[in-house]
């Protein structure tokens, strides 16, 4: 009776392990994937990544960002890129995935258009995994990490709005909340917090945070979480019923560096969302904040080990995918 109850609890905890993360589709991703077919497609992209960040820096927050809100909605595809026809509402037009800068898409699309103009190269290499290099590009470029990206994807066979109701994680997320969300991608906790990182560049709308520094609760408007400093900065550059448009700096130190300031922030209570201050006021996460706030190093190990699984997520391979001509559109 014990040995046959052992061996039910060891099923039914395999079976709940692996229920948590998805399949090894990723299996054919390798460094080096096209050595033979398009040799030269890493430099390419990053030729083209580094002439857009001469025109303008909101390419890296852009294209960083683009990569999660892909890889988190039906796996890492391209299918984020796909534009909306008549008949079909694309992901990109869903509301979580408006405020998507455009460089970022921009920064694929010319990417594509360079390697496809390459010898040999033409439809050789995906969308996605164009997407998956200019990512590690602009993070190295702004200060990050660089780090061997893991190629052979294939682009998805569909876009639709309505796969990305409850794939993206919210700026009021609770510290279970997002946990549960990058486990169900197969993240941990500790990938979570190396991830969340990407907002040491970028920027946001006033309204994603407003809640934080107006109307926080009833025993006072502004969060208590929140730095008083900091707060009264960010109502001076949100006043209320500010133009929806108006954005500012995520990391309000060195918004333009890739860099562990992210951390050093939340310990200063610093975090611009709910779900990134939480990160240090949860006792959970508390310590892993807390080092690599003060060790950059330990930071960009997690964080390329973190860059690495999400990359994994949701590969498309054989029949799942092709290799789209246009990014934009579904072939």
């Amino acid at each position: 009776m014990a040995a046959s109850r052992f061996h039910l609890l060891l099923v039914l905890s395999l079976t709940l392990c692996l229920c948590h993360f998805p399949d090894n589709t990723w299996a054919q991703l390798r460094q080096n994937y096209y050595a033979s077919s398009c040799p030269r497609v890493e430099s390419i992209v990053r030729g083209v990544v580094q002439n857009k960040i001469k025109q303008t820096f909101v390419t890296i927050p852009a294209t960083l960002r683009l990569f999660f809100h892909d890889c988190f909605v039906q796996g890492c595809d391209a299918s984020v890129i796909v534009a909306s026809t008549a008949t079909n509402k694309a992901e990109k037009d869903h509301s979580d995935n408006l405020s998507l800068a455009g460089d970022g898409f921009d920064t694929v699309i010319k990417a594509k258009a360079a390697v496809d103009a390459t010898p040999g190269c033409k439809n050789k290499v995906s969308c996605a995994d164009i997407l998956a290099i200019a990512t590690r590009d602009v993070i190295a470029l702004s200060g990050g990490p660089s780090y061997p990206v893991e190629l052979g994807r294939l682009d998805g066979l569909s876009s639709t709005a309505a796969s990305v109701n409850g794939k993206l994680p919210q700026p009021t997320f609770s510290l279970n909340q997002l946990t549960a969300m990058f486990a169900a991608n197969g993240l941990t906790q500790t990938d979570m917090i190396a991830l969340s990182a990407a907002h040491t560049v970028g920027f946001s709308h006033c309204s994603k945070f407003a809640n934080r520094i107006y109307s926080f609760s009833r025993q006072g408007p502004i969060d208590p979480t929140l730095n008083r400093t900091y707060a009264k900065t960010l109502q001076t550059l949100c006043p209320k019923n500010v133009d929806s448009r108006i954005a500012i700096n995520m990391d309000p130190n060195t918004p333009n560096t890739f860099d562990n300031m992210y951390y050093k922030n939340l310990v200063q209570g610093m975090g611009l969302f709910t779900s990134d201050q939480v990160l240090f006021t949860d006792s959970r996460s508390k310590p892993t904040v807390t080092k690599w706030a003060t060790n950059s190093q330990a930071f960009q190990q997690a964080f390329i080990t973190a860059m690495t699984k999400l990359g994994r997520v949701g590969v498309k391979s054989g029949r799942n995918g092709n290799i789209r001509q246009d990014c934009a559109v579904l072939a």
